[in-house]
């Protein structure tokens, strides 16, 4: 059985829906279409956006921050069971994760946290604010789906909100302070791939260079393709010989992200 899945962070899926580009979505036919930082909780989502005809859909919403974060996922096949978040209270509230176990495999939806607002410190020296916070979400996500990966296979979605190598980045060196790029975020996706994740683009594609999923609006970024790959479908190693494609949808507008998709043989 093949299984397609898609993946876009919308950046507010109620601007989003009222733009051409948005038709992406209504067009879209695979089994498993997963949005982050939808920005909205599913009353506030017109209705055409909200219920996809042959799908059903799932929210979580943040209740810390209204218009903040959020994910989705409209699914064809019927899950097993849903759980919205994480199961400890920690890292709860700001919707982030949407998890659907399926017979074979549990698939999570992530809009992972990013390291938040540049803070100076009086020696001069900076930190980022919500990097730790950042770190402590990875950490735990990592050891619930590593527990979870010991009945079945485990498929992960999203923006991760880290650019993993060097390739993974138009411009590395001006942004080795950055977070996204910062040394401790990337050593957490060497481990993630270490304990048995596979990136599934670079599975297909190699070291095939500049390819991103997210571009800033200033400077003519995504003109110029001056962009980050942050937004990744990982599987693990179980079903690493059933990944049939991978792919960037780099010509998809709309968002400050482009979608991302996997094909599974399952």
């Amino acid at each position: 059985m093949k299984i397609s899945m898609a993946s876009w962070n919308i950046n507010g899926i109620r601007a989003a829906s009222a733009k051409d580009d948005f038709q992406w979505f209504y067009n879209n036919t695979n089994d498993i279409i997963a949005f982050q930082e939808t920005k909205a909780s599913p009353e506030q989502i017109p209705e055409e956006a909200r219920n996809k005809e042959g799908y059903q859909s799932f929210f979580a919403t943040s209740v810390v921050k209204k218009g903040y974060s959020g994910t989705a996922v409209f699914s064809k096949i019927p899950p097993l069971s849903v759980e919205i978040e994480l199961p400890e209270k920690t890292w709860q509230g700001e919707g982030r994760i949407v998890h659907l176990e399926f017979e074979k495999f549990h698939f999570f939806n992530g809009y992972f946290p990013n390291g938040g607002e540049q803070i100076k410190n009086p020696d001069g020296s900076f930190f980022y604010k919500r990097l730790e916070y950042k770190m402590g979400f990875f950490e735990y996500f990592l050891n619930y789906i590593q527990s979870l990966r010991k009945h079945k296979p485990i498929v992960v979605c999203g923006d991760f909100n880290i650019a993993h190598k060097e390739i993974d980045i138009a411009r590395p060196k001006q942004n080795m302070n950055s977070t996204g790029f910062l040394p401790v975020e990337r050593a957490f996706l060497d481990r993630f791939t270490e304990a048995g994740y596979v990136d599934t683009f670079r599975h297909i594609h190699g070291n095939v260079k500049d390819r991103y999923s997210w571009w800033s609006y200033k400077m003519g970024a995504r003109k110029n393709n001056v962009g980050w790959r942050i937004d990744y479908f990982f599987v693990s190693d179980e079903l690493k010989d059933q990944i049939l494609d991978a792919d960037i949808e780099d010509s998809v507008y709309g968002s400050d992200h482009c979608p991302v998709n996997l094909l599974l043989e399952i």
